[in-house]
């Protein structure tokens, strides 16, 4: 019955979920950003790429 009741307080599954949910969050905000910034990235690109 203890064994059973131990299992049942570990919380290793709880840390690998919050980080998947951390990670997922991360991942959203990188792609939103470079999709609000692609215009100016490609601009600067540009720039370089005809300076060059």
């Amino acid at each position: 019955m203890l064994e059973c009741l131990s299992h049942l307080r570990d919380e290793t599954g709880q840390t690998m979920a919050e980080y998947a949910v951390v990670l997922g969050v991360i991942t959203i905000a990188v792609v939103v950003t470079l999709g609000l910034l692609s215009t100016a990235i490609q601009g600067l690109l540009n720039n370089v790429i005809a300076t060059l």
